[in-house]
């Protein structure tokens, strides 16, 4: 990815920020990573349809091991709003 995907407003559910914030994890640098196209851990499919959301407009997910925990950062198709949420909070 060549340009930095648009974020739009960023906002996180309360769990995914406990979780952070327990272990002292700062969320910029997971938002860092997902504006920039590192994806995190997602299986091959996952990643196509990022690649596939770039170029038509739909939303974009990013997976982030923590632990034995996961947060998720979704961005919205219309590029409005970008949330860091744990996969039970979707």
């Amino acid at each position: 990815m060549t340009a930095p995907l648009p974020l739009g407003r960023v906002v996180a559910t309360p769990g995914a920020l406990k979780l952070l914030m327990d272990i002292e994890e700062d969320p910029f640098g997971y938002i860092a990573r997902h504006a920039a196209g590192d994806w995190g851990e997602l299986c091959a499919f996952d990643r196509r349809q990022n690649e596939i959301a770039l170029r038509e407009g739909y939303r974009v997910l990013s997976s982030y091991p923590i632990g034995e925990k996961c947060v998720w950062i979704i961005t919205e198709a219309d590029r409005s709003i970008t949330t860091i949420l744990l996969p039970e909070e979707y």
